[in-house]
């Protein structure tokens, strides 16, 4: 294993200092129903301008933040133990959370912890971080106390450099589509077929974690995702696709293409049932069930999307 030396007792001082947090944007993550809340100073409007990885300076830090670079840009090579498909945090944030106009994850240590409804109660740095290995990355957890949690913690504070507990980044959380016409999987499998077949292949097993990420299949993200939800999927469509022609879909053909990614084969979350304990579950979220109800042709699209 890799060794970051010296690095606890900076960790636990930059937590403190940012009341810990990571991956705020909700994805990878993004993935919960229920209002989140974080203890806020008043929301202050703040200049996207992260430092850059390549002047990361001289210290004991260094080698953590650019190891937790190297995790979050090639999660499924650097992090292969840990990782359960062919996907890497950059397959959603683009360029390792850098990119501002897709799932950026500049600031998001000002977020947690926080209350998430799908948890049911409040969520640290570490464990929503771990939340998207297990679920996103279908993989396995990192121990709180590894080189790989300590350097991705090191990571995202590097690049939230500047911004303060409660900012209003305008650049993030943007990828739900609330407001989701009932789809067409048909319709969807035409868009798909205009658009998306070129990085991601016409069996949707991609070409490149980080060029063109498996949609569906045993190298996707499980359906305990975020991005399993119609409404996340949508949104995040919407927003970010195509490649260089982001927001040129209109609403109806993003949730049609939504439903037709959601409706194909991918890994099972074992863990549905224990989900959004104490309130109800969402209706979007595109388990095997319903992904068996497309097939069947009796799945009721209109009460998947609350209409």
């Amino acid at each position: 294993m890799r060794m970051v030396l010296g690095i606890g007792a900076g960790l636990a001082l930059i937590g403190a200092m940012l009341i810990g947090a990571i991956y705020g944007d909700k994805m990878l993550n993004s993935n919960d129903n229920a209002a989140s809340t974080v203890a806020t100073a008043p929301s202050t409007t703040v200049e996207y301008a992260p430092p850059s990885i390549e002047e990361v300076p001289d210290g004991p830090m260094k080698e953590a933040i650019l190891y937790g670079y190297d995790l979050v840009n090639e999660t499924n090579v650097v992090a292969a133990d840990f990782v359960g498909n062919q996907l890497s945090c950059t397959s959603c944030h683009a360029g390792a959370g850098y990119d501002r106009d897709s799932s950026s994850l500049v600031g998001v240590t000002g977020a947690y912890p926080q209350y998430i409804g799908r948890s049911g109660g409040i969520v640290t740095i570490e464990e929503r971080i771990n939340g998207c290995m297990v679920r996103s990355m279908n993989g396995k957890k990192f121990a709180v106390d590894s080189d790989e949690m300590e350097a991705m913690v090191a990571y995202f504070a590097y690049i939230s450099e500047g911004i303060p507990v409660g900012a209003d980044r305008d650049w993030a959380m943007k990828n739900t589509m609330d407001d989701i016409p009932v789809p067409s999987v048909e319709d969807g499998e035409k868009v798909y077929q205009q658009s998306c077949i070129a990085c991601h292949g016409a069996d949707g097993q991609g070409i490149g974690a980080n060029t063109g990420p498996a949609l569906w299949g045993p190298d996707s993200f499980n359906d305990g995702a975020g991005l399993s939800r119609i409404g996340k999927m949508a949104g995040y469509v919407k927003n970010n696709m195509p490649v260089g022609a982001a927001g040129t879909l209109t609403d109806q053909e993003a949730a049609d293409l939504a439903a037709f990614i959601l409706s194909q084969d991918r890994p099972e979350w074992k863990n549905h049932d224990k989900d959004f304990p104490g309130m109800e579950r969402p209706t979007d979220i595109m388990d095997k069930e319903k992904r068996q109800q497309v097939k069947d042709g009796t799945i009721d699209w209109a009460k998947v999307v609350g209409k």
